[in-house]
């Protein structure tokens, strides 16, 4: 008891003596954290990036990484390929893929202050029946099952307009001829701002750097004449692994119809044409991924002894025409040139957009964040199924993979139909592609 007396009294003399310094320490404290969070940036200015891209967009179909920015899926994917919670704090399907229940997690705003309940979250699904029981349940009820649904409520979902919950909110949205994006103007809590400028080309982005309309370019494929500004300017290279460069075959063409003519083709060509060697239309970042397909490994003699496979009627006037973009055109070039060292005449053409009429086509492909490519290979897309391709085993493996909610029995059947498809050759899988980021100093 005497102790406890004597620390009391001990306490209070200290304080008696040192209270003038400890008021000044938290008045001190307290004004450290006034100018941080609101003079630091009224003094030295706001951080203001002025970044330019190239692409046509309306405020519906921005890019993804612009999207994530400013708001948050109900899950979102991680670097293997798995959807992980998000705006959801978790989700089940009680019937095997064909309804779908996501429960929100507690605690969530829009930007605008508005709590985040199941009636303000906007998905629009062809075919789906929404419910919301309750304002922290979404149910996605389906006419067939789909086991990759949580995939697909990673995209981020805006209460209206592009009003998102995420870190960078949009302050104004200048639209140009046909609503086009022009220019996106962002800011975070912290004063700091984003103004997003988009272009429709790659030169004219690149022009837009030169005059100082911008400071920064994003995704750049070619860095010329960044690449030697070492003075002012930084270049920095990402290999984008979740894209290939890739040849699409029209297997309805007179003839590259034939199987043997489409692998001498790609016998015939050296494939590290831009970037690390692709061998898949799978992401290597997926548990889907299968590494042992056939490689095709440049091999001239080989794709003289498929040509000679290849029946005689065929060979009369053979000539393939490759389309490409003009982002791509040289090394449509290069690929022409390897293709007549083999023998097989070809000529580069120039198109916008996905031709309606090719033989071969030479574009990037944005690999799926889901190992589900039904879309791209079943023969029923007649839309979406560049190469026109028909199998009724790839049709069958995926048919069976967007049902089977079974991981290890998914990746099997992805394995297969990664194995099969690259056999049958309706495309050829060049390299992941480069991208450039370019910085002034």
């Amino acid at each position: 008891m005497n102790f406890f007396r004597y620390l009391v009294r001990l306490s209070i003399a200290y304080l008696n003596r040192f209270k003038g310094l400890i008021i000044a320490g938290t008045i001190l404290g307290i004004l450290v954290f006034v100018f941080v969070n609101f003079l630091r940036p009224l003094i030295f200015g706001k951080s203001i990036e002025k970044i330019g891209i190239t692409g046509r967009h309306h405020t519906d179909s921005l890019p993804i990484w612009i999207q994530e920015l400013i708001g948050d899926g109900l899950t979102k994917v991680n670097e293997n390929g798995n959807a992980e919670p998000n705006l959801a704090q978790s989700w089940e399907s009680p019937d095997k893929g064909k309804t779908w229940i996501f429960r929100l997690k507690d605690g969530l705003f829009w930007q605008d202050g508005e709590k985040v309940t199941s009636d303000s979250v906007v998905y629009q699904f062809s075919e789906v029946e929404i419910e919301r029981p309750d304002e922290k349940t979404i149910v996605f009820k389906l006419k067939e099952p789909f086991s990759p649904f949580p995939m697909a409520v990673s995209r981020p979902t805006f209460k209206k307009g592009l009003l998102g919950t995420g870190e960078w909110e949009v302050t104004k949205v200048s639209l140009g001829q046909g609503n086009f994006v022009q220019k996106l103007s962002l800011k975070n809590k912290s004063g700091d701002k984003k103004n997003i400028n988009f272009y429709p080309t790659e030169e004219r982005t690149k022009l837009a750097y030169k005059l100082g309309e911008v400071d920064i370019l994003y995704e750049l494929l070619d860095p010329k004449p960044y690449d030697s500004w070492s003075n002012n300017t930084q270049v920095l290279e990402d290999v984008d692994i979740d894209k290939v460069v890739v040849i699409f075959f029209n297997t309805k063409d007179k003839f590259l119809s034939d199987k043997s003519l489409r692998q001498s083709l790609i016998y015939g060509l050296s494939k590290e044409l831009g970037g690390p060697r692709a061998i898949s239309s799978i992401s290597p970042n997926s548990w889907a991924y299968n590494p042992q397909v056939k490689k095709y490994s440049y091999d001239a003699e080989r794709a003289k002894e498929l040509f000679d496979d290849v029946p005689g009627e065929l060979k009369e006037n053979l000539s393939i025409g490759l389309v490409t973009t003009p982002a791509l055109i040289s090394i449509a070039e290069e690929i022409s040139r390897q293709w007549k060292e083999i023998g097989i005449n070809t000529f580069v053409q120039i198109t916008a957009g996905i031709p309606q009429e090719f033989q071969a086509y030479l574009a990037i492909f944005d690999i799926p964040t889901d190992p589900d490519q039904y879309s791209i290979w079943h023969s029923t897309q007649t839309t979406t199924n560049i190469s026109r391709y028909e199998n009724p085993r790839i049709d069958k493996l995926l048919e069976d993979g967007r049902v089977e909610l079974d991981l290890e029995e998914r990746r099997k059947i992805y394995l297969d139909f990664q194995r099969f498809l690259i056999e049958d050759s309706p495309a050829v899988f060049l390299y992941h592609p480069a991208s450039y980021t370019i910085l002034r100093k």
